[in-house]
């Protein structure tokens, strides 16, 4: 045994080191001589003494390719005593004795249901769509907790680990391992109305008016948001409604000819009829939707794109849509946080005044000063980016260009099955300013993502269409599989996506070159280069494994507050980067910062390119009810550059004292600058949470998105004024 207290000077450094690292799961890495450096560091021995620690820990290992991780822990904590750092030693002991009290609390359904009970914030504010105040919220709340507990005992142990430190996000864990659930999808509502459906005992047929199609749709989405659990799409409404509203106008001209002999009166009548029909319909889907529970205790998230028909009960449903946002629900009049709407600019359709549906464009317009939807997409832009048109799933997740056995392309009945996260802010913490340690901890996490992607994909392929009757055999995806169909053949050869997501690359950028790097060509590419990796690696996944790995521009409702409470928890608070209390979405611009849209929008307009599985990019503006123009400039400037673009706009209401502008963040939540008020019932308190609306004062966010949402400066231009109310 070398001597290593007396003479620390002559320890001979040892080059050799093993090959691979055997996780306690079995799990073969790369042997990683960085993480010792890193578990020294954190010990605070750095220096010669660091060097000795690590060559007698290499000695005892010496000769072997691989070694397990109680093997390097032993030989860690048996050079510590012979170095005499007993206390270092012991301080080493009972951390990983408190890592596996942790891994036991957290897989202790006890334990997380009296967390529950407690109200732990993190858990009843995790989701800011779902009122923890409700029984059935509050069921699918202690379903969840057991449910996670559950899945993180069946996923590989190296990746519940992973998630349970903050390398890496397992995301919708509540639902997901435990069971085969997928996560979003663009609806195939065109199949379903055409050729019907069963709903329970329910066999229902396609429908003969556009009021019956809406009230369908509602069942349907209904129905999926209970089946899965991330959000539901209908990708160009007003395309596939339009057949229906067709027959109401027939009905109409049927019914007038008994009664009127003008030819041209009895257009204009059944035009007229179909019409009323047509916002009748249209409002009546938008109440349904918000006073709609899926099984999951939340509204189902649900998008409505639309904008590109231009038929004359095309553009009537259009126009419908908007029309009813901007009336607002109910006698106050209040925003609907859903549907999101997802309005369509293209070339030779609405984009400029000579096209026919120009007018539509400036309804759009008017809506998104108002209530801030519709975010809109740029249609050659996304077609660019992502393959081929269509509408994201959910919020912000693209499905890339497919087509079937026949070379059609296809959209509508696609899927994503699930979602993991790396924590890149973490990494560049860990590197503390060294690139190469940098992108050798990336590798890793890669490995660590792709085995939890990896096993995500495995889990869903244990359903069975039985257990979703509404997705795989009556046409929600697409395909209608029989009882004891197989669902791969609904997700293999690229048509489902799998999504590998990241957050913080402006506070990586911040670690390498300070807090205002986005004017640094060096920065900005090096955080481009980021996620040009991550694409790689979605790249060669999918060839290896023949399902579709995608990046994905993760929203991070409440993960910015997760992964930032964590790195406080291990780095402290590091200026700039966790003392902020959130970390920055994606590629997003710093939102402290006052860019104007222009600016901002051309330092992120790069990235999407490599992140085609999900993104949206915001501008955050003053009170634009009176100066429209200036939204528009900007979504004219933007179509060639970006693919999806979200208005940000102060539509807060105080049913009190009168104000309409932007509430006042407080400690408690949000209130009225003028009379204080901060009653969900007597006022109406709207803000952008990741890529849908939510109402703060009635459901509560996490800590980290409130500071963020508080800290948002606005992007100005020329004829925009900051305190303009």
């Amino acid at each position: 045994m070398l001597d290593l207290k007396t003479d620390k000077n002559s320890i001979k450094v040892i080059k050799e080191v093993p090959s691979y690292f055997i996780k306690r799961d079995g799990v073969k890495f790369s042997f990683a001589l960085y993480k010792l450096k890193l578990v020294l560091n954190a010990m605070d021995l750095s220096g010669k003494i660091q060097e000795n620690v690590i060559s007698g820990i290499l000695n005892k290992l010496v000769g072997k390719d691989e070694v397990s991780a109680q093997e390097v822990a032993t030989a860690f904590v048996d050079t510590l005593k012979e170095l005499g750092l007993d206390d270092k030693a012991q301080a080493y002991i009972e951390y990983r004795k408190q890592d596996e009290e942790k891994w036991e609390e957290q897989t202790n359904p006890t334990e997380r249901l009296a967390r529950l009970q407690g109200k732990d914030p993190s858990l009843v504010h995790e989701n800011a769509n779902k009122d923890s105040k409700v029984f059935n919220t509050q069921r699918d709340l202690t379903a969840g907790t057991v449910g996670k507990t559950l899945g993180l005992k069946m996923m590989p142990e190296h990746v519940a680990k992973a998630h349970l430190r903050g390398d890496i996000h397992y995301h919708d864990l509540d639902y997901t391992p435990w069971s085969p659930m997928t996560n979003c999808c663009l609806i195939d509502f065109k199949e379903m109305l055409t050729h019907g459906f069963k709903i329970g005992n329910a066999e229902v047929e396609s429908p003969h008016s556009i009021q019956t199609a809406t009230a369908q749709m509602a069942q349907i989405i209904a129905n999926v948001a209970s089946s899965q659990y991330g959000g539901c799409s209908a990708d160009r409404i007003d395309e596939v409604l339009a057949p229906f509203a067709m027959k109401n106008y027939h009905k109409h001209l049927k019914e007038s000819e008994e009664f009127i002999t003008d030819e041209d009166k009895i257009k204009a009548f059944a035009v007229k009829r179909t019409k009323k029909d047509i916002y009748d319909a249209m409002q009546a889907l938008e109440y349904e939707i918000n006073t709609l529970f899926s099984s999951q205790g939340q509204t189902p998230f649900t998008t409505l794109g639309f904008g590109l028909g231009t038929s004359w009960i095309e553009r009537e449903i259009q126009k419908s849509i908007l029309k009813i946002r901007i009336a607002g629900l109910g006698k106050e009049k209040r925003t609907a946080i859903f549907p999101k709407l997802v309005f369509t600019i293209k070339k030779g359709v609405n984009l400029k005044p000579e096209d026919p549906n120009y007018d539509i464009k400036e309804l759009a317009v008017e809506c998104a000063t108002k209530r801030m939807y519709p975010d809109v997409l740029m249609y050659d832009k996304i077609k660019e980016i992502t393959g081929s048109f269509k509408a994201p799933m959910g919020c912000r997740s693209f499905l890339q260009g497919w087509k079937d056995e026949n070379g059609q392309e296809v959209n509508s009945g696609r899927m994503n099955l699930g979602v993991v996260t790396v924590n890149l802010p973490r990494i560049a913490l860990k590197a503390n300013g060294d690139k190469d340690l940098f992108w050798q901890i990336f590798d890793e996490e890669m490995q660590v993502a792709k085995s939890a992607l990896v096993f995500k994909v495995k889990r869903v392929l244990d359903a069975s269409p039985e257990n979703a009757p509404i997705l795989y055999q009556f046409g929600a995806f697409g395909k209608r599989l029989k009882p004891d169909g197989n669902v791969d053949e609904l997700f293999k050869n690229g048509r489902a996506t799998v999504s590998l997501g990241y957050i913080g690359l402006y506070e990586v950028g911040t670690s390498f070159y300070g807090p205002d790097w986005e004017n640094n060509q060096e920065a900005h590419d090096f955080t481009l280069q980021i996620v040009k990796e991550l694409n790689l690696r979605c790249k060669a996944w999918s060839k290896e494994y023949n399902y579709h790995f995608s990046v994905y521009s993760t929203p991070s409702e409440s993960l910015t507050d997760r992964f930032c409470k964590l790195d406080t928890e291990r780095f402290g608070k590091v200026k700039d980067i966790t003392d902020k209390e959130y970390y920055t979405n994606s590629f997003h611009y710093d939102v402290r910062k006052h860019p104007s849209p222009f600016e901002k929008l051309t330092f992120e307009m790069d990235y999407p390119k490599y992140a085609s599985g999900g993104f949206i990019h915001y501008c955050e503006y003053p009170n634009l009810r009176q100066n429209p123009k200036a939204l528009e400039a900007v979504w004219d400037w933007a179509y060639d550059k970006i693919g999806y673009l979200g208005t940000n706009t102060p539509i807060d209401k105080c049913y009190k004292c009168g104000f309409q502008g932007e509430f006042k963040p407080t400690a408690r939540g949000f209130e009225c600058p003028k009379c204080g008020n901060h009653d969900p019932k007597t006022c109406d308190c709207v803000k952008r949470t990741c890529g849908y609306l939510g109402n703060p004062l009635q459901r509560p966010m996490v800590h980290g998105r409130h500071v963020e949402i508080a800290s948002r400066a606005k992007n100005l231009m020329n004829g925009m004024a900051e305190d303009e109310q």
